[in-house]
């Protein structure tokens, strides 16, 4: 009777099961699957898929690559493979900004954020993967995700050579896009 009950309950909540496929080209080739968080970060998770939905990260570089750190990518405005990348990370998208949806989950190898300027609540389009834990972000930027497959394609994505690891010549980009459910 007690397992009829739980799995009733299971079946009364509603579950997300949103998530993102992204397909890599470049030094790195392949997809990376990531399941997104929408209890955790809603907002954020609801921009990003958004973004996805309409092909706005389609062709957007990986423009930060910080060996033992992470990758950043997103700039939809700025960070678009065949573009002037001089300015990619500077830009978001036609969104507005994103207030801080602040967790308790860790930053882990895999853990997808949202990427922001110094102030918290001005998240929009770009997130970055880690490659190593980096709990000193713990509670300072919002976690809106994590990788289930294809951390070996993260793994290796052409790493920054200039400032602040940016990526110089020609970076790994983002050819597709897809949001899973």
């Amino acid at each position: 009777m007690y397992k009829l009950a739980a799995a009733f309950a299971v079946l009364a909540t509603p579950v997300l099961s949103n998530g993102l496929e992204i397909d890599v080209t470049g030094e790195a080739n392949g997809t990376i699957v990531i399941d997104l968080f929408e209890e955790t970060a809603p907002k954020h998770v609801e921009q990003i898929t958004a973004i996805a939905a309409a092909g706005s990260y389609d062709g957007v570089v990986f423009h930060r690559v910080i060996d033992g750190f992470m990758a950043q990518t997103g700039d939809v405005q700025n960070g678009v493979m065949g573009g002037d990348l001089s300015r990619a990370g500077t830009g978001g998208s036609d969104f507005p900004d994103i207030p801080a949806e602040f967790s308790d989950l860790p930053f882990e190898r895999g853990v997808v954020g949202m990427a922001r300027a110094q102030n918290p609540n001005s998240a929009n389009s770009q997130f970055f993967i880690m490659f190593e834990p980096g709990y000193f972000l713990n509670g300072q930027y919002t976690v809106v995700g994590e990788v289930t497959a294809g951390m070996d394609i993260v793994d290796a994505l052409k790493r920054g050579t200039g400032p602040n690891g940016s990526v110089v010549g020609a970076p790994d980009a983002m050819q597709a896009v897809r949001v899973t459910e």
